[in-house]
């Protein structure tokens, strides 16, 4: 008998009480602490406070990006989005110097339209978009002596710091060996792990669960091998042999969720070779001898033949295979700034920006509201607060509101105590180790960095400012509220939609490919020949609609938990995710069958055919972008 909850709470609060679980990265951790305490500590010694505190505002903001995974993935999560920033500050600066405040504050709206359209292309450029629009405020109304392009290049040397740290220190329990490629390490052998979950889960009512685990972990070792060669030439023996043994995993990931598609329990033993291969990537070994699974059905010999294939990959140690993705063109790019979710996402932070800087200018002008020298935090403030990848709308809200008030009155007794500048420099170097801890939830986040912020700003010369901290948080925390329930042209909901319209064009994109294989009687059998490059494309379409749901699980998930003003707008796509999810799931199956016997069962065209028939009936969910449902082949 399952145990109820004691409160059944609804899901916008209930979202905002739940923290990310998973072990605390202590590297991360270090390369906090060593980021902007140091930073401030040199520009103190220097003579350059106020270039020191925008490089410490820059290595804050570049660890909060600062996850985990690997060291090239983490060259692009930094990199650009600091560069973003660094482009915003020189901006906001020049802008603030020359323009009044009504053009300043129409210059800052655009920005944020521009900004707000960018950050619906995926995670990297939503920090990119975050970092240009509060660094543009920064550099607008932070009273600095430096000129804007000089503010650019401490911003720069901040987060440029940072990320050397990243690139240069060990993570702890690697020293002593190759310690450059443990993210993707770790990362590989996560994908095995994974395949060997889903394989022992086959046939339970885990399966489910297990295959959206392995798409996850698939996802992520795609990040962590994408991006800069951490040496000019692909020349790295370890480099090329974690390649090759990512794609030797796709495979045997294919025939997995083949078996469980099945829905029968299978042999344990079936999972002990995918185990062995994963202790081989994390000890950089051979492999020995693998148990083989049975053969008496195709997926099972699928996964023999994977199994078998991976090994020789494994043993010959040179890695001959490279990473097949699929890059997005410009023109896809575009079109995901000027789609649905892009208008949509744009015009809402374009609002709520422009709002908040009118009335800080407001504010800042106003006589009665005396001496307001930080009229930037209340813009700032608002961009952490509608960037809907950071939650849901009440969630963010009561959560920032939450942690700045906490983290305010914390300051302000540290303050009361704390020498200057030298405890105050101490304060900010633990703040920045504890933003990876704090990351778990966005008020434990918010009340660190609210205290880092308020350190920073009395070390550069400012009165203690907790009170005009909160007192505008809550004032940006009402702006948000407002314009996030504003009724706007269009249909509401635009960026879940483009998320489940791309995830099913991948499916039908996927689905046609196997189809045509079935047509021109592809699946000679999955033998070492099959394991060749004729699989490559079928492998990065399988990865692409995999990828695509899974972005479109979280966006629905987030519009799930909004207040039910806003989360009825996206109601029904959850079950619309779902039927895709079944049909890339179908589709894989008839690729492994297709790959043993060179036809397609009734069973698999019937359940294709019912996929098919459920998904046309909510067509109008998809979007009018949505390719032709394809033709089903006559069952043999």
């Amino acid at each position: 008998m399952s145990r109820r909850p004691l409160l059944d709470l609804p899901p916008w609060l209930a979202h905002a009480l739940r923290a990310q679980r998973g072990p605390v990265s202590w590297s991360a951790v270090v390369r906090g602490a060593l980021a902007a305490g140091p930073l401030l500590l040199a520009a103190l010694v220097l003579g350059r406070v106020s270039l020191g505190v925008v490089a410490a505002i820059a290595a804050m903001l570049a660890g909060i990006n600062d996850r985990p995974g690997s060291r090239r993935a983490s060259v692009k999560r930094i990199g650009v989005p600091a560069l973003a920033g660094a482009v915003g500050l020189c901006a906001g600066t020049y802008a603030g110097q020359y323009a009044g405040p009504v053009p300043l504050t129409l210059l800052l709206t655009a920005l944020g339209l521009l900004a707000g359209g960018v950050s619906a292309v995926g995670p990297v450029a939503s920090a990119a978009g975050t970092q240009v629009l509060v660094a543009a405020a920064i550099g607008a109304g932070m009273p600095l002596p430096e000129s804007g392009w000089q503010r650019g290049l401490a911003f720069l040397a901040g987060a440029g710091w940072l990320l050397a740290l990243r690139l240069a220190l060990p993570t702890p329990g690697s020293v002593g060996g190759d310690f450059r490629f443990d993210g993707e390490r770790a990362a590989v052998a996560r994908v095995y792990d994974a395949i060997a979950d889903l394989l022992d889960a086959a046939g339970s009512a885990h399966a489910e669960d297990r295959r959206a685990a392995l798409t996850a972990a698939l996802d992520q070792a795609q990040d962590a091998l994408t991006g800069p060669r951490l040496r000019r030439y692909a020349s790295s023996a370890a480099e090329r042999r974690l390649h090759a043994q990512y794609a030797a995993a796709l495979p045997l990931a294919e025939a997995a969720t083949a078996l469980a598609w099945a829905g029968e329990a299978i042999s344990p033993r079936a999972a002990a070779g995918p185990r062995r291969l994963a202790a081989a990537v994390r000890a950089q070994s051979p492999t020995g001898p693998l148990p083989a699974p049975d053969r008496s059905a195709p997926a099972l010999r699928a996964l023999d033949d994977a199994l078998l294939h991976a090994a020789e990959t494994f043993d010959r140690g040179d890695g001959r295979r490279d990473l097949h993705t699929r890059r997005r063109t410009a023109r896809q790019l575009l079109a995901a700034v000027l789609g649905r979710g892009g208008r949509e996402y744009g015009l809402r932070v374009a609002l709520c920006f422009g709002a908040g800087v009118a009335a800080a200018q407001a504010l800042h002008h106003a006589r009665w509201y005396g001496h307001h020298t930080h009229w930037y935090w209340l813009p700032a403030t608002v961009v952490f607060l509608v960037k809907p990848d950071l939650g849901p709308l009440a969630s963010r809200v009561l959560c920032r509101a939450a942690g700045t008030v906490l983290g305010a009155l914390v300051f302000a007794g540290f303050a009361a105590v704390l020498p200057r500048p030298e405890g105050l420099v101490v304060l900010v170097a633990v703040c920045g180790a504890l933003v990876p801890v704090a990351t778990r939830h966005f008020a434990a986040q918010t009340a660190v960095v609210t205290v880092l912020v308020l350190a920073l700003v009395m070390v550069g010369g400012e009165p203690q400012a907790s009170a005009g901290r909160i007192g505008e948080t809550l004032l940006a925390c009402a702006i948000v509220l407002v314009v996030g329930h504003l009724p706007l042209p269009g249909q509401r909901g635009g960026g879940v939609r483009q998320r489940l319209t791309e995830a099913a064009s991948a499916a039908y994109a996927y689905l046609t490919h196997v189809l045509g294989e079935a047509e021109a009687g592809a699946g000679a059998g999955a033998g070492a020949e099959a394991q060749g490059g004729d699989r490559a494309p079928r492998w990065t379409l399988r990865r692409e609609a995999y990828r695509a749901l899974a972005e479109a699980r979280t966006a629905i998930a987030l519009s799930a938990a909004e207040l039910p003003a806003l989360a009825r707008h996206t109601a029904g796509t959850d079950e619309v995710a779902a039927l895709l999810e079944r049909l890339v799931d179908t589709t894989t199956a008839c690729a492994v069958h297709l790959d043993d016997t060179g036809r397609l069962t009734p069973r698999h065209t019937r359940h294709l055919g019912e996929l098919l028939d459920q998904l046309e009936e909510v067509r109008e969910l998809l979007g009018p972008t949505v390719p032709a449902v394809p033709r089903l082949p006559v069952a043999a």
